[in-house]
């Protein structure tokens, strides 16, 4: 796969803030991690039959970098336009929280895709999206990250068809409103009986 990215300059210092287009990919820093300062960016592998596997999602204050994990091939996707700053390893202070904070999302996206029927796995995602990313309006929480249909249904290893039927019968039941762009309100008060 080639990744396309801004590219980084040799003498990268902590506070040099990094611009990505959406659709580009953070590039690997050896010894350093990403601090997403804006924007959202997800983090993701292949299977030998190309298949995506989501390892994550991140936002702002979140910090990401392929030193975090031992899998391979290990992407950084940016979901929308990204501004970054490189945090060189050996003066990271928080090292222990930011793989706390690895570990627990990893933990409650495999609790999200272990549900055995799509619509729950993906009101489940809608779910704790809104409460990791979304912001509260009017007639819910708007989750303005602007995933693709496809990006959700690689996140539950389904298919784009089936998210978008299963979209479709969330907003007839009033749970969510599409806007354009991609965006999500989420109606917590309606989901009430998917969490039972």
């Amino acid at each position: 796969m080639v990744s396309l990215y801004t590219s980084l300059s040799s003498s990268t210092s902590n506070n040099t803030k990094h611009f990505f287009a959406r659709r580009s990919f953070l590039p690997e820093h050896q010894n350093g991690l990403w601090k997403i300062e804006t924007g959202f960016v997800r983090t993701f592998t292949y299977l030998e039959d190309g298949t995506t596997v989501a390892l994550g999602l991140w936002g702002p204050g979140d910090v990401v970098g392929r030193t975090l994990s031992k899998i391979e091939p290990y992407q950084m996707e940016c979901l929308t336009k990204v501004e970054a700053t490189v945090l060189p390893l050996e003066e990271w202070t928080e090292l222990t929280e930011t793989l706390l904070a690895h570990i627990q999302q990893a933990q409650e996206l495999m609790i999200i895709r272990s549900h055995k029927k799509v619509d729950t796995m993906l009101i489940k995602l809608l779910a704790w999206l809104s409460k990791k990313f979304g912001s509260e309006v009017e007639k819910g929480r708007l989750i303005d990250m602007r995933l693709t249909h496809e990006d959700l249904a690689e996140m539950l290893g389904s298919t784009r068809v089936t998210i978008t039927r299963v979209l479709g019968q969330f907003e007839q039941e009033g749970l969510i409103n599409r806007l354009s762009l991609h965006r999500i309100v989420l109606r917590e008060e309606e989901i009430w009986y998917y969490e039972i």
